[in-house]
This record gives structure tokens, sequence and C-alpha cells, in this order.
């Protein structure tokens, strides 16, 4: 899980892919052993250098953006062991020599005390402390906090939900190896609670609670801004003392045992937030001389002369850890002190594009969701300049269509080393907003509706399925009447859910709502949707599968279309104008444009220079 939160390996040849896990260690060895010379190819070629011939490093390839991953395994790991071994250390000591010394002659003492304080109040409070320190509570409050840590924010927290998951793993393992180490009776007082099997030492509940509640008490006093966050904190750090007294009040502890959880608990955590933790990873970071390593790789490669760079990004979709890789993967390309600009609500990409290529920019990379790279493509159109596809936002469908890799550093180095290749735009207008270029699809009805009813909030929470919850509402809204005139041909008349004018075919999950469509044909396509009721609906699903599998739409279903009573018509088309009875939803690109009576959409052969992967020609 790690992985993802941290700095990743872009190990990445011509065709962008990474190759198998072979030499990736070496790499990493040699970037921190050796000279910068034996850093700049990959693991295997370091080796290969000192026994002879080098081997030409691979593009992309870089020990300054290994994840460190085993090594901090590794290092939990080791540290876990020593952790362990001082634990149960200590609880050998107090059941052994230490044990006629003060203060554990005293611990029976204190635990029959408590047991003659007992009153009907204070053993319903010890039993809901007690709780909070239940295997079933602690794990189920865990995997709550980690689905709302990688679900809830606009980006997902995935080193905090790594730390703290891990570090209530930790502390359970640590725990059964010391109870199985440290043979320890419970105090000889009446237990108010069913004694488990395990040694009295350590108490499980108070470790348990201490790496959950301690766990959130530092996310919360790290992440959160709010002023309420200290009293939060505190709240949560007073939680697993609250668990320990009530352990000790219901006689299953001695106090030493309370201690030992709490100290299990403390540690496990402090290994974890040491090894994954933003600004305390032990290996997760890049070395200091990241930067050095990736710039000596590519002085060590033969590259051809270095265009003038610059990247547009989304801050939005795209944090710093993110940008900090980007940086790295470009200066092992030779771009070096590359200009980062960053797109605001009230422009979206392409001011800022306009400005890069006012100052001179021979290739811009686009590091956002499908309306940000719409706006740069937009700026972009007829220029010849190329175009670096860095996929973030939740659609990214122009980069799925292409097959491009969708980790952002992958798709970086893939598309530096990559060939640029001429795609198709749409240039669509309509009342009330200016004409545009599209890279993907545009519509009407249904399909935008849905975009109007997804949520920027459920959009980060659930990720492209949010679209189809918002559609299900949209299937309530009554069909269009519209008319088509294609090419300057007849009219039309058509009834339908929703249109789609298309210059890529494919979507998310693998579907392709427009089989037929190709960015680089020359033409966009037309989908009309009119399935009525349930069975329409399965009709609509079996000839996209049709279309799909003979990989052309237009001749071979347009006998099955909505002018004919079918659920789904195809056309294709240089030029399409759109009527519709009564004013529709309407969207570019995945971003809803207001509701209108018109769409004018054609196409731009060749418009936009797309840099792709040598395979992908």
């Amino acid at each position: 899980m790690a992985a993802d939160s941290s700095t990743i390996t872009t190990a990445t040849g011509s065709s962008g892919r990474s190759p198998d896990a072979t030499g990736n260690g070496g790499a990493a060895e040699a970037g921190r052993n050796g000279p910068p010379a034996e850093t700049a190819g990959s693991g295997g070629a370091g080796r290969s250098g000192r026994r002879g011939a080098p081997v030409p490093p691979r593009p992309g390839h870089s020990p300054a953006l290994s994840t460190g991953v085993p090594r901090a395994a590794a290092r939990i790991g080791a540290f876990a062991v020593c952790q362990a071994a001082v634990i149960a250390g200590f609880g050998l000591l107090i059941t052994g020599p230490a044990r006629e010394f003060w203060p554990m002659t005293a611990e029976d003492t204190a635990v029959e005390a408590l047991e003659d304080a007992r009153t009907t109040t204070l053993d319903t409070a010890s039993t809901i402390a007690s709780a909070l320190g239940d295997t079933a509570t602690v794990v189920g409050l865990t995997l709550l906090a980690c689905l709302a840590l990688v679900l809830v924010p606009r980006l997902p927290r995935w080193r905090e939900a790594v730390f703290l998951a891990v570090g209530v793993s930790l502390q359970s393992m640590i725990f059964v190896l010391i109870t199985a180490s440290v043979d320890r009776t419970r105090p000889d007082v009446e237990r108010m609670d069913d004694s488990p099997p395990t040694s009295s030492y350590t108490s499980g509940h108070t470790g348990a609670a201490t790496a959950l509640y301690a766990g959130l008490a530092v996310l919360v006093l790290s992440r959160v801004r709010a002023p309420w966050r200290k009293p939060l904190a505190a709240l949560l750090l007073l939680l697993p003392l609250l668990v320990g007294l009530a352990r000790l009040y219901r006689g299953m502890h001695h106090p030493t045992d309370v201690a030992g959880g709490l100290a299990n608990g403390a540690l496990s955590l402090f290994v974890v937030g040491r090894a994954v933790l933003p600004g305390h990873s032990w290996v997760g970071r890049p070395p200091a001389d990241a930067m050095d390593i990736a710039v000596a790789a590519a002085e060590e490669q033969p590259a051809p002369a270095q265009k003038q760079l610059t990247v547009i990004v989304n801050p939005t979709v795209t944090d710093e850890a993110t940008q900090e890789q980007l940086r790295l993967v470009l200066a092992q390309h030779g771009y070096r002190d590359t200009p980062f600009v960053a797109t605001t609500a009230e422009d979206t990409g392409g001011g800022q594009t306009a400005e890069a290529l006012r100052a001179g920019t021979e290739l811009i990379v686009v590091c956002g969701g499908d309306g940000t790279v719409r706006a740069v493509a937009d700026a972009l159109a007829g220029t010849g300049v190329p175009l670096v596809l860095v996929p973030s936002g939740t659609g990214n469908l122009l980069a799925r269509h292409l097959h491009l890799p969708l980790r952002p550093a992958e798709a970086l180095a893939a598309g530096l080393t990559g060939e640029p290749r001429a795609l198709d735009l749409g240039r669509i207008e309509g009342d009330g907003f200016p004409a545009v270029h599209f890279t993907a699809m545009a519509g009407a009805g249904l399909d935008a509706t849905m975009l109007e009813e997804t949520s920027d909030r459920a959009k980060s929470v659930l990720g492209w399925p949010a679209y189809v919850l918002a559609g299900a509402k949209g299937l309530r809204t009554p069909r269009m009447r519209l008319t088509v005139r294609l090419d300057g041909g007849p009219e039309l008349r058509r009834t339908a859910r929703m249109v789609l004018l298309a210059n890529i075919g494919t979507v998310q999950a693998g579907a392709a709502p427009v089989p037929a469509a190709k960015p680089d044909d020359g033409l966009l396509d037309l989908a009309v949707f009119d399935p009525r009721g349930a069975g329409g609906w399965v009709r609509a699903a079996g000839v996209l599968l049709r279309a799909k599998r003979r990989g052309a739409g237009g001749a071979d279903v347009t006998g099955t279309g909505a002018g004919d009573g079918g659920p789904v018509e195809f056309h294709t088309f240089r030029r399409a104008e759109l009527a519709f009875a009564r004013p529709q939803s309407r969207e570019i690109d995945g971003d809803p444009v207001g509701p209108g009576l018109r769409l004018t959409a054609e196409v731009r052969p060749g418009a936009l220079t797309v840099m792709l992967p040598a395979r992908e020609r």
C-alpha cells in the first residue's frame, strides 16, 4: 500500500511500460553507493559496466524514483523484533528477578483497592471504556478510518491510511509474540470479564487502543488545521489511558501489564510513522541528492536536443508529492528548472498555455483531468506544438483511449521518449457558449444531466462510479426531440435519451458507447441513444457489444438505429448541426456548459499533436 503514496519507480523504455522487476534493486543500490555514472542505467547496467562493456541505460529509470518499500518493510521488521525483545525482556524481568521488589510488590494491593471501590456506575463506565479496546471495536474503527482517509479527501491520503493500518497490525503481532514469551497469571481478584487464554502481560486492549486512538491523534495534529484539533487530539490520547484503567478496575491486568500495552502501542506507531508518514520517512522519500542522480542519469544518455518545456498542472488533482516525481522524471530526461504553471478555477489551462506559447515553449505537458486537457488542447489547436498527457483526474478519457500509462510519472516518461502523432479535434459551439475544441466527447441529454448531478465531493469519494449513480437519476427525465443535419444533407428528425458527438469511442471501465470513433480518421461520430424500457437498454448494450467486436459502428449497426425504432443509431460526419425542441443539458469533455437549444460540431483533422510511445503508431 505504501507504494501509492511514496515516489514511484518509472522504469520505462520507449514504450512507456514498466519493465519486469529484475534489476530495480541493483539500480537503487548503485545510486546510493556508487558514483553517478553507475546510477544512470538499470540495476544490471551498473554491474555489467564493471565486468565489461556497459549496458546502455534505459530512459526513464533512476534510483531517485525508487519507492524504497522493500527497505522500509525490512527496517520496520528489524525494529519490531527489537521492540518485541525489549518489552518481552521487561516482562521476564518483572515476573522473575524483580518480582520481589517495589513497585511489583504493590501491584496486587493496587488492584485489590480498585476491586473494593467498585460501584454500579463505575462498573458501567468501565464496561464502556474496556469495549473501546475490544478486538472487534479496534478492527472496525481502523477499517473505517482507513477507508475515510482514502475515499473522503479529494486526494487520497494513502500514507496516513498505511500508518494507521500497519501500526495497529504491528502492535497486534508483537502482542502475540510477547504473550507467548511471558507467562504471567492474572491478578488474584474477582475478574469482571471472561479470562482469555493469553498471558496477563501485556494488556492487549490497552496496546490496541493506544495504536488506534493515539494514531488518530497523530493524524489530527499533523493534518488538521481547525482550532478544535488540539482538544480532539487530547481526547483521543485520553482514551487508551481510560481503557488501561478500566482493565485494572475489572481485575484483568496488573499495572505493569497496562504499562507494557501502552509501550507496545506507542512504539509500534513510532516505528511505522518514521517509515511511512510524509516528512518522517526513513526510505520512502527520494535521497537528498535525488535531483543530482536524475541529472547524472540524463547526462549519460545519448539524448536529442531538448526543447523548451512548460508543465500545466491542475493542483486540485495533483498533489505536491506527484509534482516532485514529475520534476525528477523531467530532470532525468534533461529538462532542468522546468516551470510548473498551476491552473485556477477562473482559468482551467487555456490562458496558461497561451502565455507559455508566447514565451516560446516548444513542448507542453498537461497534468490534470479531462477538463484541463480540453482547455490546454483548445489553446494548442493548430499550433503544431506537441502535447504530453499526464493523467491525474477522474476520467482521463483520451489517455485511456490511447492506452497511455495512468500513473503520472510513467505517463510523463512515456511521452518524453515518444514520437509526435497528429490527432483530430472536434470544434463545437452552441447558444450560450463560444466555439471551443474537445478531445473526447460532447453531448446532450442523459450524459450531460449525469455530469450536472455529480458533485465534486462524490467524484473525489467514489471516482468515476459516481457518474453511474447520478445517471440513474437522469433516467426519469423525458426523452428529447431533435433534428440532425449531417454534412449539409437532409434534416433527420429523432427522439433520444441522449446524443454523443465523439472523437474517441471508449470511456471508463472499457465501455465503448461509440465503438467506431477514432481520433485520427479525419471524422467525428454521432451516436443517438433512444432505448425504451429495460429491454431497450439491454438491446442497446447488445448493439454496442457487437459493434465493438467488429471494430466499426456505422455500416454494421445503423440499420438498428433509433430512426428505425431501434435503441441506438450511429453516423460519421465532418459537420453536424443539432437543434432541440426544448432546452437540453449539454456537456463538453465532461464539463457541463448549461442547457440550450443548439449544438454545431465539426472536425479539425490533425489539429492536435500528442507525444505517444512508438508502440502506439
